[in-house]
């Protein structure tokens, strides 16, 4: 018979996820990271240079993708997080 002391074992426990962006941050893409990516060669291969100079702004997050708003009268787009960067 083994005793439990009621202590949890931190090394069992899942891994805390850290977000990155959050609702409302200014984004930009990037482009090295996007060219790469399976997104990339399903899309478009023209894109507009607005949003990899930025800003846009973070509306939602779902999951891995953030729609973003760019200001210009453009719609907003969903993109993937992995391929986004805080605008400076």
């Amino acid at each position: 018979m083994s005793e439990q002391t009621g202590k949890i074992d931190d090394s069992k426990s899942a891994p805390k996820i850290q977000k990155k962006l959050r609702k409302g941050d200014l984004v930009k893409v990037d482009r090295k990271k996007y060219v790469n990516s399976l997104e990339s060669k399903a899309s478009d291969t023209n894109l507009p240079e607005y949003i990899f100079q930025g800003p846009g702004e973070i509306l939602l997050i779902k999951g891995n993708y953030c729609q973003i708003r760019w200001r210009k009268p453009v719609p907003d787009v969903w993109i993937n997080s992995d391929h986004l960067v805080t605008y400076q």
